[in-house]
């Protein structure tokens, strides 16, 4: 038996640049499947991401996903791709188990936690207030390029990278710390900077953009202390959920997160195409 790719649309190409397209997966002519092949915005060499695969019910377990996606892969070359990704639910088991076989790489998992317990307190002699303009300019620069640092140690070449911290940051603080829906917070102890938190409200739940301890804090518990405070202006906002972005090989993070009962819901992972 053969599987193939077959396009169920024309190449659509948008205004950025990008590419989406939508095909059938097909075992001898017959439809078991779909597939929905897009690329990502950037300067950059394109780089594509599986947005949607999926196998019919009564054809899984027999190898159709596994072909599905390697054809999507080699669209994906045609396209002049050198790198795909792809999400996966926490939930599919097999879905990851396939990615990784396939030999994807985990980049990043989004992290969850129902607010559903009393309004956080945070421990004496620690208190949080606005982020002043001054502070912002430099907490604004210092983010773009660690985030972009994240992103070049995880596969992202450096022009792509850096244009995406500038998308994202921009994006996300259009009117910078006056933004509507966003918190920009230092957390002080004992009247001293010691860090920095990142709140907003994102798909009607609470989302951590950023959370960062100065360095020469580190060791202390306040990145504890400023995970507290995220959740308690999430619950202060009326949100019910608070979720949050951690990259893969920051283990002191996931330790810290999931002590805190955060669990994840879907992993990001991503293979250079060669």
């Amino acid at each position: 038996m053969t599987t193939t790719l077959r396009p169920t649309e024309p190449l659509h190409r948008a205004a950025d640049g990008t590419l989406s397209r939508r095909f059938r997966v097909c075992v001898n002519s017959r439809p078991v499947g779909w597939v929905h092949l897009a690329t990502e915005p950037g300067a950059g060499p394109p780089a594509a991401r599986i947005r949607e695969l999926s196998v019919d019910e009564p054809d899984r377990g027999r190898g159709r996903g596994t072909v599905a996606a390697l054809a999507a892969e080699e669209v994906a070359r045609g396209w002049g791709c050198g790198q795909i990704t792809v999400t996966v639910p926490a939930h599919a088991a097999a879905a990851l188990a396939l990615t990784r076989a396939l030999g994807y790489v985990l980049r990043n998992r989004i992290m969850e936690k129902a607010l559903d317990g009393p309004a956080v307190v945070l421990p004496p002699g620690s208190a949080d207030r606005p982020m002043t303009r001054d502070e912002y300019e430099e907490w604004d620069r210092e983010g773009r390029r660690q985030y972009a640092e994240d992103w070049i140690r995880r596969g992202v070449p450096e022009a792509e990278a850096l244009a995406k911290a500038d998308r994202d940051f921009g994006g996300a603080l259009p009117q910078g710390p006056a933004t509507a829906n966003m918190w920009l917070s230092v957390l002080e102890h004992e009247g001293v900077p010691v860090g920095e938190l990142w709140l907003g409200r994102r798909g009607g739940h609470a989302f951590v953009y950023d959370v960062a301890v100065r360095a020469d804090r580190r060791g202390h518990g306040h990145g504890r202390t400023l995970m507290r405070l995220a959740e308690a202006r999430a619950t202060a906002a009326g949100l019910d959920r608070i979720a949050l972005n951690v990259f893969a090989g920051n283990t002191p993070a996931e330790r810290l997160y999931e002590s805190l009962g955060y669990e994840t819901t879907e992993y990001h992972l991503y293979k250079t195409l060669l």
